[in-house]
């Protein structure tokens, strides 16, 4: 860790030095997320993330706002495939280098290509879901772009995330809501409930970040072996109901959602809840990122 730490990115003055606490990727849009050492870095964010997702029999995606069972679902990536484990069902497992026919599916207001992915998946996931269900997985040549709103003149590209490639929180935020939470007399609650891609967190003796200074950063930069990368936020992450599901077991308590309301309402988002910041990819696609590498930032003022 001490060694990548030492590489200074880029030649500015920065206001915050972090660094990567966690990486987490999602390979099934709205299953249990896999926690890495490392990931890979492309276009639409860290590599397997949200490659596949679950749809029903007209194509439309599933998640866990409507079957918080969803949550049960692990998967964890191997050398030649995906293997996938649920309470009850023997193990699922997806060549990463296979699909099945073309199909169009649909995310929110897109629609867009994907593969089926056959089945024997569909039936998997029909049988834990309890509803007519698919497995697909995005089409690499499909373009589907972030809002340009939020982006600019930037083209950020995604697979099967809600709008944008990276979602970046911190250590202190999620502190400063276990606080609150525990004053409250609620139960402190985990990472994966916020369902993150990258954790920031404090070098090692030092205290430099305060909670959601991720919102109120500029630029990302983290020197990685292949060279830079730059991560832009660029929207703050509205909040549906999903934090409140605990991963563990599938069950919904409305504290965390409650306590969010009481001080993250955001006015860039017309008041609706908000933790953690959506990040676009300016720099270092194919680059890898890992665990303990140096994120150096300055703040946007503008």
């Amino acid at each position: 860790m001490s060694e990548s730490l030492s590489q200074t990115p880029g030649a500015r003055t920065e206001d915050v030095r972090a660094v990567i606490a966690g990486l987490w990727v999602y390979p099934v849009k709205s299953c249990a997320g896999v926690q890495v050492q490392e990931a890979i870095l492309t276009e639409t964010g860290l590599e397997f993330d949200r490659a596949w997702m679950v749809v029903d029999e007209d194509g439309s995606f599933l998640t866990q706002r409507e079957l918080p069972r969803m949550a049960l679902i692990q998967p964890r990536l191997k050398y030649h495939d995906m293997v996938l484990r649920a309470p009850g069902m023997l193990a699922l497992h997806i060549a990463l280098d296979q699909v099945q026919e073309p199909v169009r599916v649909k995310i929110w207001d897109d629609e867009v290509k994907a593969y089926d992915m056959g089945p024997i998946a569909a039936q998997w996931f029909s049988d834990f879901l309890g509803v007519k269900a698919r497995l697909v997985r995005f089409d690499p040549e499909e373009k589907r772009a972030s809002s340009p709103q939020w982006t600019g003149d930037v083209e950020a590209l995604n697979q099967f995330s809600d709008g944008y490639p990276v979602l970046v929180l911190s250590e202190a935020s999620l502190a400063g809501l276990n606080e609150k939470l525990q004053t409250a007399g609620a139960a402190a609650v985990g990472m994966a409930r916020f369902r993150p891609n990258i954790v920031l967190g404090d070098l090692p003796g030092d205290t430099g970040l305060a909670p959601h200074d991720e919102d109120r950063l500029d630029l990302l930069e983290i020197a990685t072996d292949q060279g830079l990368v730059q991560l832009k936020p660029v929207k703050p992450c509205p909040r549906c109901p999903i934090p409140n599901i605990d991963p563990a077991t599938a069950l919904s308590s409305p504290e965390v959602g409650d306590m969010l309301q009481t001080y993250r309402q955001e006015s860039r988002l017309k008041g609706a809840v908000s933790f953690g910041m959506n990040a676009i990819v300016l720099q270092g696609n194919d680059h890898l990122l890992k665990v303990g590498q140096g994120v150096t930032a300055n703040y946007n003022f503008g």
